[in-house]
């Protein structure tokens, strides 16, 4: 075989094997196009039926995972390789990584669960697995949580399914919890009439229930109120930071002295 011979044959396969790529990369853009296709339509169908958005985000994750396997296997059955032969070496792999990673099934698991019994959906803000903020997903194995300094935080949904889950988005209102120091001097009756007065005052502070005002304990510097105004848990900051606000123009408005603490030194001699 001559020197022009095998450059043609080399010229020939390395041609076909180029098409064959080429060829595999415009049937994987197209089937990357057809699954988001896929996932689109089934998102119109479900909001057509009012389907919650924690379930629709769940179910496209699946389908997406579902589909982009078969693609890999339809692209290597393009090249020539025995699919039912990967599909049981796969399926073997999935086993063993199954019981090397068993974590990865329980997330998995955990994830079915609360997406069926739903402490929480996408949209809630809450606090589970030891982080608080709002849920962007509920994954296939973790739970994305946007926390309020806009991090975006990973859960792993077994975490959270197996710990204390806390959704403040669950009820129509939520109660802030704020103290007000007084000096031993304030009349504390005062106190309360006037924060009871102004606290109706601040935007999205709700009547009903009424704002609570009461003393909570004392100490050293005085009498300690607990000031307690209630809002829906979309104002909470906002009502926070007004009522810290209220509290020290209030207390200055009426010329309350500062809290001061008060020792009395005895000679033992």
């Amino acid at each position: 075989m001559d020197v022009n011979q095998i450059l043609q044959n080399v010229a020939t396969t390395a041609t076909n094997v180029g098409l064959k790529i080429l060829a595999a990369i415009v049937l994987y853009m197209i089937g990357r196009w057809l699954i988001s296709f896929v996932i689109k339509l089934m998102h119109r169908a479900l909001d057509a039926q009012h389907v919650d958005a924690t379930i629709q985000r769940y179910l496209g994750n699946i389908i997406s995972v579902v589909l982009n396997i078969a693609l890999v296997i339809a692209l290597l059955g393009y090249f020539g390789v025995e699919t039912t032969t990967f599909a049981a070496l796969l399926a073997g792999a999935g086993l063993a990584i199954g019981a090397a990673w068993g974590g990865l099934l329980t997330n998995f698991a955990a994830g079915a669960f609360l997406v069926i019994l739903r402490p929480y959906k996408v949209g809630d803000f809450i606090t589970a697995g030891g982080v608080t903020g709002t849920v962007k997903e509920i994954g296939l194995f973790v739970t994305t949580i946007l926390t309020p300094d806009n991090v975006q935080t990973y859960v792993g949904n077994n975490k959270i399914f197996s710990d204390t889950i806390q959704n403040y988005s669950a009820n129509s209102f939520r109660r802030v919890d704020l103290v007000a120091q007084l000096n031993h001097s304030v009349d504390h009756n005062d106190a309360i009439k006037r924060l009871k007065e102004k606290l109706g005052q601040i935007p999205n502070v709700i009547a009903e229930p009424a704002p609570d005002v009461e003393i909570l304990e004392f100490n050293l510097s005085g009498p300690v109120l607990c000031v307690r105004p209630y809002c829906h848990t979309d104002n909470y900051w906002q009502v926070y930071f007004d009522t810290n606000k209220l509290i020290r123009e209030t207390f200055g408005a009426a010329g309350y002295p500062t809290p001061e603490r008060h020792y009395v030194l005895r000679n033992s001699g």
